[in-house]
């Protein structure tokens, strides 16, 4: 059972990233244009003075979220493929795989949505992000299984 709520959990996650990318250009932009809003503002409370560009801060907001998200994707893979029995460099590589194929596809999707386009540097930026998440699991595993270690 905690196999199928592995793999669920990825499926999930994926249809979390069609939804964004299924939002029209005016609402995805409304949507990181608020956040950023939010960012600046905290930053302008806390660095008075500070001039903030906020065409640039929706932009690097933009670009994180990208990388943010498929960090979280790249996590659940691997998580899975480890429950289902694939493990070291061979499910690293599927893990990698499946989440720049999917951020290809992703966006693919892009170019038939409205106001919105495919971009090879989010594609970049998803792997960047998929690899983080990768290396974030392998160390939290390492870290658990150092610390099973110590109690035994």
């Amino acid at each position: 059972m905690r196999k199928f709520m592995y793999g669920a959990a990825v499926l999930v996650w994926m249809a979390v990233i069609i939804g964004f990318s299924n939002q029209q250009a005016s609402d995805s932009n409304a949507l990181s244009s608020g956040l950023s809003d939010a960012i600046a503002t905290t930053i302008r409370v806390m660095l008075p003075g500070l001039e903030l560009d906020a065409g640039e801060l929706n932009r690097v907001v933009r670009k994180l979220a990208h990388g943010l998200i498929y960090l979280v994707l790249g996590m659940l893979v691997l998580g899975t493929l480890t429950k289902l029995g694939v493990r070291g460099g061979r499910g690293v590589a599927i893990t990698l795989l499946v989440c720049v194929l999917f951020a290809v596809s992703d966006e693919l999707h892009q170019l038939f949505v409205s106001g919105r386009s495919g971009q090879a540097s989010d594609v970049i930026i998803d792997s960047i992000g998929a690899s983080i998440g990768i290396l974030l699991f392998k160390g939290a595993a390492r870290i658990g299984a150092s610390l099973g270690r110590e109690r035994t």
